[in-house]
């Protein structure tokens, strides 16, 4: 894991030299906003995920009158996010279940927890899965953890720093001592590389700032540029 680790902080690097250092929230997310944020976000693109997320914010003036609200109305605010009844379904859930157990909304007490602790927490929830919960413990709890969706997945199995099936496996792989300081950036800027460059089919090798370190054995080399287009990352903007 030491070789890897580097090897994490080196990736860190160039992609920082290719993107950017990402924005943060200052002060970050309210624990709970993050975790519906992160729900809707499931199967969708980030623009669609935040226009739900702010329906149900302009709807309602806290997540306890969400909890008090039907999950008819719930599914309505959130259908430009797409799955909205399995979606719909699971805040609800997620805030009754909450609510029964304090009054007060809050996701406070996974402060007490270690990572592996939180994550077993959060996964209780019906609908919830290590992405959403670790979403959680990056973006709200400023936690060294590194969450893996579909993009982040593909990419480290196409640079040879984990070989798994899943986005799951990848995560538990990664996140054994994961390097100090540098989670957000690293999943931040792989989402966007997979996003942009190393795409499902056809990836930009030509433009890819990784090329020389990856170990990819089908580089496609056709001499494409990347798109630019308005980056919205959901769970940094969360409220603004």
């Amino acid at each position: 894991m030491k070789n890897n680790s580097n090897k994490i902080q080196k990736i860190n690097k160039i992609l920082i030299d290719h993107f950017g250092i990402p924005k943060r929230q200052n002060p970050l997310p309210n624990p709970l906003d993050t975790f519906v944020a992160t729900i809707l976000s499931q199967n969708t693109n980030d623009n669609n995920s935040y226009k739900a997320f702010n329906n149900l914010k302009n709807a309602f003036s806290s997540w306890e009158e969400v909890a008090k609200a039907k999950r008819s109305t719930i599914e309505r605010l959130i259908k430009v996010a797409g799955l909205a009844p399995a979606k719909s379904k699971a805040i609800k859930n997620l805030l009754v279940k909450l609510q029964n157990n304090s009054p007060k909304l809050s996701l406070d007490f996974l402060q007490e927890f270690s990572n592996e602790e939180a994550i077993n927490q959060l996964t209780e929830f019906n609908g919830v899965g290590v992405k959403t919960a670790s979403c959680v413990l990056l973006f709200s709890l400023n936690r060294d953890v590194c969450p893996v969706d579909t993009h982040v997945h593909r990419v480290l199995n196409r640079l040879g720093i984990v070989k798994t099936k899943t986005p799951e496996k990848t995560f538990w792989q990664i996140n054994q001592n994961f390097p100090n300081g540098i989670a957000h950036s690293f999943h931040t800027n792989l989402i966007l590389l997979g996003r942009e460059i190393c795409t499902p089919t056809k990836p930009k090798c030509k433009i890819c700032p990784l090329q020389k370190i990856c170990n990819y054995q089908e580089k496609n080399f056709e001499d494409k540029s990347s798109s630019a287009k308005k980056r919205i990352l959901l769970l940094d903007n969360i409220g603004i």
